[in-house]
């Protein structure tokens, strides 16, 4: 043991700038260690009882403890390297340097480390959060530093670049209200009674779980079609990610309601007529 550290502090290891040793090592190794164990605690002990006690919502618990552990573990990692006995103001001229030399080759990706930022901090994107993007529909599982996880619909995880949240138009359905407004369109026989259509399509969406009694489904009169008369069920739901599902639910029962009703849902028809 004494021979190697006699070896690592010999000159092989020395200069004015770095000066390395068994005890700078085990230091460093400690600072990090005490870095990772404050992580563990905050987010595994301490903050869990918190946001139990304050109901936080679980996108906002995500970010507290990503931005918590980016700070831990920078102030470790700078922890570390002094007690390595490196110099800091080289390693921020280091730093310095390469940001210039690679400032124009790594644009896009100094884009998306700052975007996933923006994204923790300012709090208009979180996990948990369904988002319309580049019309694929999902729900954001994870924000990184540079990518986020979305799950599709079809169970897929697209990894997006946090700039294309930031940049981009995205819709965020989750945003400031957990609902969201749906519309389904259905076109009756011009012999129905529109009061009648009315009813049974409210009565229809009333009935379903997933569309919210409050604020209330409602019916539009929409317009004299070609061959029917337009009507538009308007109804809220909390369900986002299966709103695809509940739509193709309604349909099936609207179908079986006007079927049992005598209600025609006409096809385009067309009156030809001939000279002859």
């Amino acid at each position: 043991m004494d021979t190697l550290e006699q070896l690592l502090n010999s000159r092989l290891f020395r200069d004015t700038d770095f000066e390395f040793s068994l005890v700078n090592f085990l230091w460093a190794a400690l600072a990090l260690a005490i870095a990772r164990g404050l992580v563990w605690l905050f987010t595994e002990k301490i903050l869990p009882q918190f946001y139990k006690r304050q109901k936080t919502e679980i996108g906002s618990q995500y970010t507290i403890n990503q931005l918590l552990k980016y700070f831990i573990y920078t102030i470790g990692t700078l922890w570390a390297i002094q007690n390595l006995g490196i110099n800091t103001n080289v390693i921020w001229g280091a730093m310095a340097a390469l940001a210039v030399g690679f400032g124009l080759g790594l644009q896009q990706t100094f884009n998306d480390l700052f975007s996933g930022l923006i994204m923790l901090f300012e709090g208009k994107i979180r996990v948990g959060d369904s988002v319309e993007l580049n019309n694929a529909v999902g729900r954001i599982i994870r924000i990184g530093i540079r990518t986020s996880d979305i799950e599709t619909r079809d169970n897929v995880v697209m990894v997006v670049p946090n700039s294309k949240l930031v940049v981009e138009s995205v819709n965020n359905w989750n945003h400031d209200y957990n609902r969201v407004r749906f519309m389904l369109s259905v076109g009756v026989h011009y012999d129905s009674d529109p009061e009648q259509v009315r009813d049974l399509l409210l009565e229809i969406a009333q009935a379903h779980p997933r569309v919210m009694k409050q604020p209330t489904p409602f019916v539009r009169f929409a317009d004299f079609g070609d061959s029917a008369l337009m009507f538009e069920l308007y109804f809220y739901s909390r369900y986002l990610i299966v709103s695809g599902d509940t739509l193709s639910d309604l349909r099936y029962e609207i179908f079986r309601v006007f079927k049992e009703k005598n209600i025609e849902i006409p096809y385009p028809q067309r009156v030809v007529y001939s000279k002859s």
